[in-house]
């Protein structure tokens, strides 16, 4: 019985051996996971009446406008305030103020994107947001020049179906240093 059990053990050994072999084969023949690992994922938003996308990982967290944001003394016009975000303090910017254009119309649908960089939060108020976009390498415009403040910000574009969405880098914004010094 010792035996047959070794000559069991070796067989079952041998088959998942062959399985995974089979199994490997047929996982190279999945293009679903390489598409899926080389798609540019993006947050759609406008700014000065602009589709952009932001790319998905630079955005923490999307927020419904605070109820609540107190006001700064001696700030710029595009500084909104601060507003209590679960226990953290949070600054507020009107994005669009701040690249010089009008305040955002605040309405049901505007969101705060909240960004993180070298350890420093902060709030971007948009009009709103369409969602999440997926693009191909092949649709991404490495050389895209926008006219106007976005310029600085946009330097690189994804193509989609005649449609071109300027990707707003927020690690820019987030390194200007004029966007960084928010006091008169």
């Amino acid at each position: 019985m010792s035996e047959q059990t070794l000559i069991s053990s070796r067989e079952l050994i041998s088959q998942l051996r062959d399985m995974e072999l089979r199994s490997g084969i047929r996982q190279d023949k999945l293009p679903q996971q390489d598409e899926a690992n080389t798609l540019w994922d993006g947050i759609a938003f406008n700014l000065m009446s602009t589709p952009v996308v932001a790319q998905l990982g630079d955005i923490r967290e999307i927020l419904n406008l605070p109820s609540s944001i107190t006001h700064v003394p001696g700030t710029r016009s595009w500084m909104l305030g601060i507003a209590n975000i679960r226990g953290n303090l949070l600054p507020i910017t009107d994005l669009q103020v701040f690249l010089g254009g009008k305040p955002v119309a605040i309405g049901k649908r505007s969101r705060v994107l909240v960004i993180e960089h070298e350890g420093a939060r902060a709030g971007l108020l948009v009009g709103g947001v369409q969602g999440i976009l997926h693009f191909k390498p092949d649709q991404r415009i490495t050389d895209h020049v926008i006219a106007g403040s976005l310029a600085k910000y946009c330097r690189e574009a994804f193509t989609v179906a005649k449609e071109t969405w300027p990707v707003f880098n927020v690690r820019l914004l987030a390194e200007d240093a004029e966007f960084q010094m928010a006091s008169v």
